[in-house]
């Protein structure tokens, strides 16, 4: 049986993801999609727009200040014509009736590397 057999992956396929601290500096919600919010995130060098399917989990204003983890280095993608441009990490149960975003539990600069 080979790792793509079992849905394992190697260390040199994880370390191609670029999981990047990120501080929440505005969100408001999707003006075309039901489940969509849309963050603004500061990067440290930069700052992104990023659609996540938070709508219904999270109020959008309560998201404001909060430090998330990213994926930094997905390619770009239109979401009901808006630009996401990378991925916010959440957990959610099987039926995603709970959707929770993965937050710090101390603060660091945003940019921060996550490995």
């Amino acid at each position: 049986m080979t790792e793509n057999d079992t849905g394992l992956i190697g260390i040199e396929d994880f370390v191609k993801v670029d999981l990047k601290v990120a501080r929440v500096v505005e969100a408001f919600d999707h003006p075309n999609a039901d489940k969509l919010i849309i963050l603004k995130v500061d990067l440290g060098t930069e700052q992104r727009q990023i659609c996540a399917g938070l709508r219904g989990h999270y109020v959008a204003d309560d998201l404001v200040g909060k430090n998330v983890v990213v994926v930094a280095n997905l390619s770009s993608r239109k979401m009901r014509g808006e630009e996401s441009q990378g991925m916010l990490l959440a957990a959610s149960s099987e039926d995603r009736s709970q959707v929770i975003v993965l937050t710090l539990d101390r603060d660091i600069a945003p940019g921060s590397s996550v490995g």
